[in-house]
């Protein structure tokens, strides 16, 4: 779908300030409130931007160790058996089918690197999992960073 400088102005605004309303983000950006809802609606049904939901920090409710985890699986069972499996471990926050050596990428959390440890044991104890190959995150400089292309989307020419 084709972004113009509005939606991006719009996102940027909410991003800026999630508590903020339309009619609050309408008078800011000048334009009509229908024009900032309808604008909303739009980018929500195509895709654009996910529902509006509270996003959790892990480590704001105990679980300051993240890790990155490549997993080879038991080709046999396939994706959605093993994806399934690993889904019944709540410190899995992200699981993505990937190219390379292995077969998936995880994001992992813990309470601590022992605790990490337990984490990657039940991954392991799942009987989907034949290997995996960790790294501790030691700082995040950001994530989830994607305001910056879709401003840059917004500016460049569609046709």
């Amino acid at each position: 779908m084709a972004v113009d400088e509005l939606d991006a102005k719009i996102v940027r605004f909410f991003t800026d300030s999630p508590r903020a309303s339309v009619l609050e983000a309408s008078r800011v950006l000048k334009v009509a409130r229908a024009t900032v809802q309808s604008r909303l609606d739009r980018m929500a049904e195509r895709g654009v931007v996910a529902p509006w939901v509270p996003q959790p920090d892990p480590a704001g409710f105990g679980y300051p160790v993240v890790a990155f985890c490549s997993l080879t699986i038991n080709q046999d069972l396939g994706h959605d058996a093993v994806v399934e499996a690993l889904a019944a471990i709540p410190e899995l926050i992200e699981v993505h089918t990937v190219s390379g050596s292995s077969d998936l990428m995880v994001r992992v959390v813990g309470k601590s690197n022992s605790d990490l440890q337990r984490v990657l044991d039940k991954l392991i104890a799942t009987k989907t999992v034949l290997r995996s190959s960790s790294v501790i995150v030691l700082n995040t400089h950001f994530q989830g960073r994607t305001l910056p292309l879709l401003e840059v989307a917004a500016k460049e020419d569609v046709s």
